[in-house]
Protein backbone atom coordinates (compact mmCIF):
# COMPACT_ATOMS: atom_id res chain seq x y z
CA UNK A 1 0.00 0.00 0.00
CA UNK A 2 2.65 2.34 -0.73
CA UNK A 3 2.47 5.85 -2.33
CA UNK A 4 4.45 4.51 -4.83
CA UNK A 5 2.49 1.80 -6.56
CA UNK A 6 -0.13 4.01 -7.36
CA UNK A 7 -2.48 2.41 -4.69
CA UNK A 8 -4.91 4.53 -2.83
CA UNK A 9 -6.14 3.36 0.43
CA UNK A 10 -9.77 3.26 1.51
CA UNK A 11 -10.78 2.90 5.01
CA UNK A 12 -14.33 2.06 5.44
CA UNK A 13 -16.75 1.38 8.27
CA UNK A 14 -18.41 -1.80 8.91
CA UNK A 15 -21.79 -0.77 7.24
CA UNK A 16 -22.36 -2.34 3.37
CA UNK A 17 -18.50 -3.13 2.40
CA UNK A 18 -19.73 -5.37 -0.28
CA UNK A 19 -20.95 -2.02 -2.01
CA UNK A 20 -18.21 -0.40 -0.51
CA UNK A 21 -16.01 -2.30 -2.79
CA UNK A 22 -18.19 -2.52 -6.18
CA UNK A 23 -17.94 1.05 -6.05
CA UNK A 24 -14.36 0.73 -5.57
CA UNK A 25 -14.06 -1.45 -8.51
CA UNK A 26 -16.08 1.32 -10.68
CA UNK A 27 -14.45 4.10 -9.38
CA UNK A 28 -10.88 3.01 -10.51
CA UNK A 29 -11.59 1.35 -13.78
CA UNK A 30 -9.90 2.30 -16.28
CA UNK A 31 -7.68 4.85 -13.78
CA UNK A 32 -4.45 5.09 -13.29
CA UNK A 33 -4.75 3.99 -9.56
CA UNK A 34 -6.40 1.32 -7.80
CA UNK A 35 -8.08 1.39 -4.57
CA UNK A 36 -7.41 -1.07 -1.35
CA UNK A 37 -10.40 -1.40 0.66
CA UNK A 38 -9.51 -1.71 4.29
CA UNK A 39 -12.07 -1.75 6.89
CA UNK A 40 -12.41 -0.19 10.24
CA UNK A 41 -14.11 -1.61 13.75
CA UNK A 42 -17.70 -2.18 14.16
CA UNK A 43 -17.50 0.18 17.16
CA UNK A 44 -17.62 4.17 16.01
CA UNK A 45 -15.78 5.14 18.95
CA UNK A 46 -12.97 2.84 17.54
CA UNK A 47 -13.08 4.03 14.23
CA UNK A 48 -12.05 7.65 15.85
CA UNK A 49 -9.41 6.26 17.87
CA UNK A 50 -8.15 4.36 15.07
CA UNK A 51 -8.01 7.24 12.35
CA UNK A 52 -6.89 9.93 14.77
CA UNK A 53 -3.99 7.68 15.77
CA UNK A 54 -3.05 6.76 12.44
CA UNK A 55 -3.77 10.40 11.60
CA UNK A 56 -1.66 12.08 14.33
CA UNK A 57 1.20 10.11 13.16
CA UNK A 58 0.73 11.69 9.35
CA UNK A 59 0.03 8.06 8.08
CA UNK A 60 0.14 8.82 4.13
CA UNK A 61 -1.41 6.07 3.43
CA UNK A 62 -4.71 7.13 4.88
CA UNK A 63 -5.76 8.38 1.43
CA UNK A 64 -9.56 8.48 2.26
CA UNK A 65 -11.50 7.62 5.00
CA UNK A 66 -15.52 7.00 6.01
CA UNK A 67 -16.09 9.26 8.84
CA UNK A 68 -18.93 9.26 11.62
CA UNK A 69 -20.40 13.11 11.01
CA UNK A 70 -19.56 13.88 14.87
CA UNK A 71 -16.30 13.28 14.66
CA UNK A 72 -15.17 15.47 11.19
CA UNK A 73 -14.80 18.62 13.46
CA UNK A 74 -12.48 16.94 15.66
CA UNK A 75 -10.35 15.63 12.74
CA UNK A 76 -10.57 18.92 10.72
CA UNK A 77 -9.81 20.97 13.68
CA UNK A 78 -6.41 19.10 14.40
CA UNK A 79 -5.08 19.34 10.52
CA UNK A 80 -5.24 15.71 9.89
CA UNK A 81 -8.24 16.37 6.84
CA UNK A 82 -7.60 17.74 3.20
CA UNK A 83 -9.69 20.66 2.89
CA UNK A 84 -12.20 19.75 -0.35
CA UNK A 85 -11.43 22.02 -3.93
CA UNK A 86 -13.79 24.43 -4.62
CA UNK A 87 -14.63 22.73 -8.01
CA UNK A 88 -16.20 19.87 -5.63
CA UNK A 89 -17.76 21.76 -3.07
CA UNK A 90 -21.53 21.97 -4.76
CA UNK A 91 -21.02 18.16 -4.57
CA UNK A 92 -20.46 18.41 -0.80
CA UNK A 93 -22.63 21.15 0.42
CA UNK A 94 -24.73 22.09 -2.36
CA UNK A 95 -29.01 22.33 -2.85
CA UNK A 96 -29.17 18.93 -4.02
CA UNK A 97 -27.97 17.49 -0.62
CA UNK A 98 -29.54 17.53 2.39
CA UNK A 99 -29.32 20.25 4.58
CA UNK A 100 -28.90 17.99 7.75
CA UNK A 101 -26.36 16.00 6.23
CA UNK A 102 -24.57 19.15 4.45
CA UNK A 103 -24.42 20.65 7.78
CA UNK A 104 -22.17 17.93 8.89
CA UNK A 105 -18.91 18.48 6.18
CA UNK A 106 -18.35 21.96 7.49
CA UNK A 107 -16.24 23.47 10.25
CA UNK A 108 -14.74 27.43 10.45
CA UNK A 109 -16.57 27.62 7.09
CA UNK A 110 -14.61 25.50 5.35
CA UNK A 111 -15.40 22.00 3.57
CA UNK A 112 -13.75 18.83 4.52
CA UNK A 113 -15.69 15.94 3.32
CA UNK A 114 -18.41 14.81 0.48
CA UNK A 115 -21.74 13.31 2.34
CA UNK A 116 -22.01 9.62 0.76
CA UNK A 117 -24.91 8.57 3.27
CA UNK A 118 -27.44 9.72 5.31
CA UNK A 119 -28.93 8.28 8.62
CA UNK A 120 -31.31 8.90 11.00
CA UNK A 121 -33.75 7.04 13.71
CA UNK A 122 -37.30 6.50 12.95
CA UNK A 123 -40.41 5.06 15.48
CA UNK A 124 -40.56 1.11 14.10
CA UNK A 125 -43.52 -0.65 15.86
CA UNK A 126 -45.66 -3.44 15.24
CA UNK A 127 -49.35 -1.44 13.60
CA UNK A 128 -51.26 -4.57 15.73
CA UNK A 129 -49.82 -3.53 18.85
CA UNK A 130 -50.21 0.31 18.48
CA UNK A 131 -53.96 -0.39 17.40
CA UNK A 132 -54.47 -2.54 20.40
CA UNK A 133 -53.25 0.13 22.53
CA UNK A 134 -55.38 2.49 20.84
CA UNK A 135 -52.71 5.13 19.66
CA UNK A 136 -53.20 6.97 16.39
CA UNK A 137 -49.44 6.96 14.81
CA UNK A 138 -50.68 9.79 12.19
CA UNK A 139 -50.05 11.99 14.80
CA UNK A 140 -46.97 12.89 16.34
CA UNK A 141 -46.51 10.68 19.52
CA UNK A 142 -44.46 11.51 23.03
CA UNK A 143 -41.69 8.78 25.12
CA UNK A 144 -44.31 8.77 27.17
CA UNK A 145 -47.39 7.45 25.50
CA UNK A 146 -45.41 4.61 23.22
CA UNK A 147 -43.56 3.46 27.48
CA UNK A 148 -47.28 3.40 28.51
CA UNK A 149 -48.72 1.89 25.38
CA UNK A 150 -45.94 -0.81 25.59
CA UNK A 151 -46.13 -1.49 28.90
CA UNK A 152 -50.19 -1.77 29.26
CA UNK A 153 -50.24 -4.52 26.58
CA UNK A 154 -47.93 -6.86 26.77
CA UNK A 155 -45.46 -5.10 24.30
CA UNK A 156 -41.75 -3.85 24.62
CA UNK A 157 -39.34 -0.62 23.92
CA UNK A 158 -36.16 -1.20 22.15
CA UNK A 159 -33.63 1.83 22.14
CA UNK A 160 -29.89 2.02 22.75
CA UNK A 161 -28.33 2.08 25.99
CA UNK A 162 -25.33 0.41 26.19
CA UNK A 163 -22.59 2.10 27.42
CA UNK A 164 -20.89 3.14 23.69
CA UNK A 165 -21.77 6.22 21.64
CA UNK A 166 -25.44 5.52 20.45
CA UNK A 167 -27.06 6.15 24.23
CA UNK A 168 -24.97 9.30 24.13
CA UNK A 169 -27.06 10.13 20.86
CA UNK A 170 -29.93 8.79 22.50
CA UNK A 171 -29.57 11.29 25.84
CA UNK A 172 -28.70 14.12 22.84
CA UNK A 173 -32.12 13.43 21.02
CA UNK A 174 -33.88 13.79 24.32
CA UNK A 175 -32.40 17.01 25.38
CA UNK A 176 -32.66 18.43 22.05
CA UNK A 177 -36.47 17.32 21.78
CA UNK A 178 -37.35 19.19 25.01
CA UNK A 179 -35.77 22.50 23.53
CA UNK A 180 -32.51 22.12 24.77
CA UNK A 181 -28.64 21.08 24.17
CA UNK A 182 -26.15 19.14 25.93
CA UNK A 183 -23.65 22.11 24.91
CA UNK A 184 -23.71 25.29 23.06
CA UNK A 185 -20.92 28.15 22.26
CA UNK A 186 -19.50 25.50 20.52
CA UNK A 187 -16.72 28.01 18.70
CA UNK A 188 -15.56 28.56 22.46
CA UNK A 189 -13.55 25.46 22.14
CA UNK A 190 -12.53 24.31 25.44
CA UNK A 191 -14.29 26.70 27.53
CA UNK A 192 -18.03 25.94 25.36
CA UNK A 193 -21.00 26.33 27.64
CA UNK A 194 -22.42 22.86 29.36
CA UNK A 195 -26.10 23.04 29.26
CA UNK A 196 -27.48 19.67 30.09
CA UNK A 197 -27.97 20.78 33.87
CA UNK A 198 -31.63 22.52 32.41
CA UNK A 199 -35.20 21.69 32.13
CA UNK A 200 -34.00 19.43 29.22
CA UNK A 201 -32.01 17.82 30.72
CA UNK A 202 -34.43 16.74 33.27
CA UNK A 203 -36.83 16.24 30.81
CA UNK A 204 -34.69 13.69 29.27
CA UNK A 205 -33.76 11.82 32.26
CA UNK A 206 -37.52 11.40 33.05
CA UNK A 207 -38.16 9.45 29.59
CA UNK A 208 -34.95 7.24 31.22
CA UNK A 209 -35.84 6.32 33.82
CA UNK A 210 -39.52 6.09 33.05
CA UNK A 211 -38.55 3.28 30.55
CA UNK A 212 -36.05 1.90 32.79
CA UNK A 213 -38.64 1.11 35.60
CA UNK A 214 -41.20 -0.11 33.16
CA UNK A 215 -42.66 -3.08 31.90
CA UNK A 216 -41.97 -2.24 28.83
CA UNK A 217 -38.08 -1.97 29.19
CA UNK A 218 -36.16 -5.19 27.37
CA UNK A 219 -34.39 -7.41 29.75
CA UNK A 220 -31.01 -6.82 27.92
CA UNK A 221 -31.87 -2.73 28.65
CA UNK A 222 -28.38 -1.20 30.30
CA UNK A 223 -26.84 -3.88 27.29
CA UNK A 224 -28.95 -2.83 24.39
CA UNK A 225 -27.49 -2.05 21.30
CA UNK A 226 -29.06 -1.26 17.32
CA UNK A 227 -29.42 -5.48 17.05
CA UNK A 228 -30.58 -6.94 20.11
CA UNK A 229 -34.01 -5.46 20.16
CA UNK A 230 -34.52 -6.14 16.25
CA UNK A 231 -35.74 -9.55 16.69
CA UNK A 232 -38.72 -8.74 19.50
CA UNK A 233 -40.59 -6.73 16.76
CA UNK A 234 -42.40 -10.00 16.14
CA UNK A 235 -42.06 -11.71 19.59
CA UNK A 236 -45.18 -11.89 21.31
CA UNK A 237 -47.53 -8.78 21.15
CA UNK A 238 -44.50 -7.02 19.49
CA UNK A 239 -42.11 -3.47 20.05
CA UNK A 240 -42.07 0.02 19.54
CA UNK A 241 -38.25 0.59 18.72
CA UNK A 242 -36.50 3.50 18.15
CA UNK A 243 -33.80 2.50 15.36
CA UNK A 244 -31.87 3.43 12.27
CA UNK A 245 -33.40 3.92 8.63
CA UNK A 246 -31.63 -0.16 7.66
CA UNK A 247 -34.40 -1.76 9.54
CA UNK A 248 -37.37 -1.63 6.93
CA UNK A 249 -33.69 -3.50 4.67
CA UNK A 250 -33.46 -6.08 7.26
CA UNK A 251 -37.03 -7.09 7.88
CA UNK A 252 -37.80 -7.00 4.29
CA UNK A 253 -34.92 -9.47 3.99
CA UNK A 254 -36.08 -12.40 6.81
CA UNK A 255 -39.94 -12.28 4.77
CA UNK A 256 -40.02 -16.69 4.13
CA UNK A 257 -40.09 -19.64 5.43
CA UNK A 258 -37.79 -21.19 7.74
CA UNK A 259 -36.38 -20.48 11.37
CA UNK A 260 -35.41 -17.33 12.19
CA UNK A 261 -37.78 -15.52 8.92
CA UNK A 262 -41.15 -13.60 9.14
CA UNK A 263 -44.72 -14.03 7.51
CA UNK A 264 -45.51 -11.43 4.44
CA UNK A 265 -48.47 -11.11 7.01
CA UNK A 266 -46.30 -9.98 9.82
CA UNK A 267 -44.06 -7.78 7.96
CA UNK A 268 -47.45 -6.15 6.65
CA UNK A 269 -47.93 -5.22 10.65
CA UNK A 270 -44.33 -3.01 10.50
CA UNK A 271 -45.27 0.22 10.52
CA UNK A 272 -43.13 3.22 11.01
CA UNK A 273 -43.88 7.09 12.47
CA UNK A 274 -41.45 10.37 13.50
CA UNK A 275 -38.79 10.25 16.30
CA UNK A 276 -41.32 10.07 19.45
CA UNK A 277 -41.21 13.71 21.22
CA UNK A 278 -39.86 14.06 24.32
CA UNK A 279 -41.99 17.06 25.45
CA UNK A 280 -45.70 16.81 24.16
CA UNK A 281 -46.25 19.42 21.51
CA UNK A 282 -42.35 19.89 21.44
CA UNK A 283 -41.53 18.67 18.08
CA UNK A 284 -39.04 15.87 18.20
CA UNK A 285 -35.38 16.18 17.17
CA UNK A 286 -34.60 12.56 15.31
CA UNK A 287 -30.73 11.93 15.47
CA UNK A 288 -28.52 12.69 12.13
CA UNK A 289 -25.52 10.51 11.11
CA UNK A 290 -24.05 8.37 7.88
CA UNK A 291 -20.81 8.92 6.37
CA UNK A 292 -18.74 11.48 5.05
CA UNK A 293 -15.88 10.70 2.74
CA UNK A 294 -12.72 12.90 4.05
CA UNK A 295 -9.40 13.31 2.23
CA UNK A 296 -6.25 12.25 4.32
CA UNK A 297 -4.03 15.74 4.88
CA UNK A 298 -0.86 13.47 4.26
CA UNK A 299 -1.84 11.72 1.24
CA UNK A 300 0.33 11.40 -1.32
CA UNK A 301 -1.93 11.44 -4.03
CA UNK A 302 -4.68 13.79 -2.77
CA UNK A 303 -6.08 15.05 -6.57
CA UNK A 304 -6.78 11.24 -7.16
CA UNK A 305 -8.46 10.74 -3.43
CA UNK A 306 -11.01 13.46 -3.67
CA UNK A 307 -11.75 12.11 -8.02
CA UNK A 308 -12.93 9.07 -5.85
CA UNK A 309 -14.59 10.73 -3.56
CA UNK A 310 -16.88 12.49 -5.71
CA UNK A 311 -17.26 9.22 -8.00
CA UNK A 312 -18.16 7.55 -4.30
CA UNK A 313 -20.53 9.91 -3.39
CA UNK A 314 -22.43 10.36 -6.85
CA UNK A 315 -26.28 10.23 -7.00
CA UNK A 316 -25.37 6.29 -8.76
CA UNK A 317 -23.26 5.21 -5.40
CA UNK A 318 -25.93 7.08 -3.07
CA UNK A 319 -28.64 4.69 -5.12
CA UNK A 320 -26.65 1.76 -4.57
CA UNK A 321 -26.19 1.53 -0.88
CA UNK A 322 -29.50 2.49 -0.23
CA UNK A 323 -31.27 -0.47 -2.43
CA UNK A 324 -28.69 -3.03 -1.21
CA UNK A 325 -28.15 -1.85 2.04
CA UNK A 326 -30.90 0.42 3.25
CA UNK A 327 -27.96 3.27 3.84
CA UNK A 328 -30.42 6.32 3.00
CA UNK A 329 -29.41 9.23 0.13
CA UNK A 330 -27.47 12.28 1.33
CA UNK A 331 -28.87 13.65 -1.77
CA UNK A 332 -32.38 14.72 -2.27
CA UNK A 333 -32.53 14.09 -6.10
CA UNK A 334 -31.71 10.31 -5.36
CA UNK A 335 -34.96 9.66 -3.32
CA UNK A 336 -37.06 10.14 -6.49
CA UNK A 337 -34.57 7.08 -8.60
CA UNK A 338 -36.92 4.16 -9.67
CA UNK A 339 -35.21 1.79 -8.22
CA UNK A 340 -35.40 3.52 -4.81
CA UNK A 341 -39.11 3.91 -5.21
CA UNK A 342 -39.40 0.18 -5.84
CA UNK A 343 -37.51 -0.70 -3.19
CA UNK A 344 -39.40 1.14 -0.54
CA UNK A 345 -42.75 2.88 0.20
CA UNK A 346 -43.06 6.53 -0.66
CA UNK A 347 -44.25 7.63 2.71
CA UNK A 348 -41.28 6.02 4.48
CA UNK A 349 -38.62 7.56 1.77
CA UNK A 350 -40.87 11.05 2.37
CA UNK A 351 -39.85 10.22 6.79
CA UNK A 352 -36.49 9.44 5.99
CA UNK A 353 -35.54 12.98 3.93
CA UNK A 354 -38.31 14.47 7.02
CA UNK A 355 -36.02 13.45 9.44
CA UNK A 356 -32.82 14.05 7.86
CA UNK A 357 -33.96 17.69 7.35
CA UNK A 358 -35.29 18.67 10.33
CA UNK A 359 -33.49 16.60 13.14
CA UNK A 360 -30.34 17.25 15.24
CA UNK A 361 -27.13 16.70 15.22
CA UNK A 362 -24.50 15.97 18.13
CA UNK A 363 -22.66 19.16 19.02
CA UNK A 364 -20.36 19.99 16.66
CA UNK A 365 -17.44 20.42 18.37
CA UNK A 366 -13.83 18.54 18.65
CA UNK A 367 -14.13 17.56 21.70
CA UNK A 368 -17.40 15.30 21.15
CA UNK A 369 -16.16 12.17 22.11
CA UNK A 370 -14.75 13.60 25.23
CA UNK A 371 -18.42 15.11 26.00
CA UNK A 372 -19.88 11.60 24.89
CA UNK A 373 -17.69 9.70 27.08
CA UNK A 374 -18.21 11.91 30.41
CA UNK A 375 -22.21 11.41 29.88
CA UNK A 376 -21.94 8.05 29.16
CA UNK A 377 -19.99 7.73 32.83
CA UNK A 378 -22.78 9.06 34.44
CA UNK A 379 -25.66 7.98 33.14
CA UNK A 380 -24.73 4.67 32.59
CA UNK A 381 -26.74 2.31 33.65
CA UNK A 382 -30.00 4.00 32.57
CA UNK A 383 -31.25 2.30 35.68
CA UNK A 384 -29.68 4.88 37.67
CA UNK A 385 -30.78 7.95 36.30
CA UNK A 386 -32.66 10.33 38.29
CA UNK A 387 -34.11 13.69 36.46
CA UNK A 388 -32.92 15.61 40.32
CA UNK A 389 -29.59 14.23 39.86
CA UNK A 390 -28.29 12.90 36.52
CA UNK A 391 -28.02 15.96 34.76
CA UNK A 392 -26.60 17.98 37.57
CA UNK A 393 -23.88 15.72 38.06
CA UNK A 394 -22.74 15.26 34.52
CA UNK A 395 -22.67 18.72 33.49
CA UNK A 396 -20.00 18.95 36.33
CA UNK A 397 -18.16 15.95 35.39
CA UNK A 398 -18.06 17.35 31.56
CA UNK A 399 -16.43 20.46 32.98
CA UNK A 400 -14.15 18.76 35.11
CA UNK A 401 -13.03 16.64 32.25
CA UNK A 402 -13.09 19.26 30.13
CA UNK A 403 -10.26 21.08 32.42
CA UNK A 404 -8.35 18.49 32.82
CA UNK A 405 -9.63 17.93 36.69
CA UNK A 406 -10.98 14.66 35.89
CA UNK A 407 -10.20 11.67 33.86
CA UNK A 408 -12.50 9.31 31.99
Amino acid sequence: MSSEDNTLTWWVNPDGVETQKVLAEQCSEGKPYDIDVQQLPTDATQQRVQLARRLAADDSTIDLMNIDPPFMSELANAGYLAEVPDELAEAATGSDVLQGAADTVTWKDKIYGIPQWANTQLLWYRKSLAEKAGLDMSKPVTWDQVIDAAADNGGTVGVQANKYEAYAIWINQLVEGAGGHIVSDVEKGVDLSIDIDSQAGRDAAAVIQKLAGSKAAQPDLTNSNEGTSLGLMYAGAGEFMTNWTFVYANYNGLVGEGEGMISKQDFADLGWARYPQTVEGEESRPPIGGIDIGVGAFSEHKDWAFEVAECVTSPESQTALAVTDGLMPARASVYDNADLKDAYPADLLALFRESIDTGAARPKTPYWSTISGAIQNVWHPPTSVQPDKTPKESASYIRDVLDGKALL
